[in-house]
């Protein structure tokens, strides 16, 4: 169970993604009444005391490395990396992994995880600037520049940005259900997950995130994923021609409205499956694939696994692990 958190802060650090992780971790919101639990989190660095960020101001870290020594997770921030990462960090990292806690990255903090080894013969990503570099200096990282965030066993990295926070909104939903990360998502106001699931690497999803015209729409759509609609009718609703639409909906959503619907289809039923006692012809119909075979392939196609697989998987008590792909 995810309880403790640690963030390890290094010299120049990024306060935005820095910030992600507070925010996700850092806040108490166990008075929300869904369940969200109030997370043990410190900030810890090697050397205690100021660190600089990237953006000319600096924060105080009282804590040192030993406070990571017990944690559930471990997450690295970006940071500047103008030279060897220090002995003592690559050992508490090490060590957080071989105890069997989650290990986290975001952004350039991927390079922290590779020099200490944790991404040898492993799937991984960070910010597209850095993934030919974090390639070429690490050969033996399976560098993926095209997702947002990859889970490799117990080991998360994740693009630049605001990446960070669908890999920690994915961890919070792997570790404490889909209706935990949704109320952490919904006070952060943000999509409570991003296409890709639990699969071990996720293609490039969609979201809501950099999306102007169409935003309204999507919402509605969320909303009533049950009607069937048509590109036609969608395009009505925005007042623009279909070709327009088409154009307009894959340059704000990265993808096509339909690769869009099917997404937050299969992400509805992850939710009826851990949560309802509906039965997978219901769910089909409810998230509007219409029929429990569409239903199946759909989320077999994303996920790797069946409905109801999943749904034995994941009621409860939720273990540790999902089954995943093997990306081939």
């Amino acid at each position: 169970m995810l309880k403790k958190v640690a963030v390890l802060v290094l010299p120049e650090a990024s306060p935005f993604e820095f910030g992600v992780v507070c925010e996700v971790f850092g806040i108490d919101r166990s008075d929300r009444g869904t369940g969200v639990p109030a997370f043990d989190f410190t900030v810890c660095t090697e050397r205690p005391g100021t660190i600089g960020t990237k953006t000319g101001f600096s924060i105080n870290v009282p804590r040192g490395l030993d406070a990571a020594e017990d944690t559930d997770l471990v997450v690295v921030a970006p940071y500047q990396d103008s030279g060897p990462l220090p002995q003592a960090v690559k050992q508490a990292l090490r060590r957080a992994h071989a105890r069997g806690a989650w290990v986290l990255s975001v952004c350039s903090g991927a390079f922290a995880l590779a020099e200490a080894g944790l991404l040898d013969g492993r799937r991984a990503t960070t910010h597209w600037r850095y993934s030919r570099r974090l390639a070429e200096e690490y050969p033996l990282v399976e560098v993926d520049e095209n997702v947002l965030y990859v889970q490799d066993g117990r080991i998360i990295t994740s693009a630049g940005t605001a990446a960070g926070i669908d890999a920690c909104l994915h961890l919070v939903r792997t570790e404490l259900g889909a209706s935990v990360a949704a109320a952490i998502a919904r006070d952060m106001v943000v999509p409570p997950h991003r296409d890709g699931g639990q699969a071990q690497y996720i293609d490039r999803p969609v979201s809501l995130a950099g999306c102007n015209t169409l935003k309204d729409l999507l919402v509605w759509l969320g909303e009533n994923l049950g009607q069937d609609v048509s590109v036609a009718e969608l395009a009505a609703r925005v007042h623009m021609s279909e070709r327009t639409f088409a154009r307009r909906f894959r340059a704000e959503t990265g993808a096509t409205p339909a690769a869009w619907l099917n997404s937050q289809r299969v992400l509805r039923a992850q939710e009826l499956l851990e949560e309802s006692d509906l039965a997978v012809e219901e769910i089909a119909r409810v998230c509007g694939f219409g029929q429990a075979v569409l239903l199946r392939h759909h989320f077999t196609k994303v996920l790797g696994i069946s409905p109801a697989a999943y749904r034995r998987t994941f009621r409860g008590v939720r273990p540790m692990n999902l089954p995943q792909h093997t990306g081939t």
